[in-house]
């Protein structure tokens, strides 16, 4: 864990809302030199606070309309059994993220489809079809609001 001070919170949460923004442009927001923001950024970098920069896409935008969240539960867990389930579900365009998680479910899916019947043949496809799958439980994603998660 690395030590942060209100400043390092305050680019942080400067590069949480603009990913793009410059060193200069933080700084000059924060009451920085440029210098200083860039030391202080590459800083947060090299300690792995920051782990890198994503591309934000519109999934409605390009012709995905609906998001649907997948529990999915595996009828055996050995290692050998997850480990197939994880590399065949990754191979799946349409999953946009694989969690393992703890609780009623092995995993959480996050699937993305032009719409429900599209949505229904990835489902009967691919996903029923994955090494291991004992049961689903899907949830049809109605609005969502970002949160950048707790800075300080």
């Amino acid at each position: 864990m690395i030590e942060t001070d209100e400043t390092d919170r305050a680019i942080l949460r400067a590069l949480v809302d603009n990913a793009d923004a410059s060193a200069g442009e933080i700084g000059r927001a924060l009451g920085l030199s440029q210098p200083a923001a860039w030391r202080r950024i590459r800083r947060l970098r090299e300690a792995g606070v920051i782990r890198g920069t994503r591309l934000d896409l519109d999934a409605e935008k390009l012709g995905f309309g609906v998001t649907v969240f997948l529990g999915v539960k595996l009828g055996t867990k050995g290692q050998a059994s997850l480990g197939d389930f994880e590399r065949a579900v990754s191979a799946i365009p349409e999953v946009q993220t694989v969690e393992h998680i703890l609780g009623m479910y092995d995993y959480r899916l996050r699937v993305v489809a032009r719409d429900l019947p599209d949505f229904e043949r990835v489902l009967r496809r691919r996903i029923m079809t994955l090494p291991g799958v004992a049961s689903l439980d899907a949830n049809v994603l109605l609005s969502e609001e970002r949160r950048p998660g707790p800075i300080g």
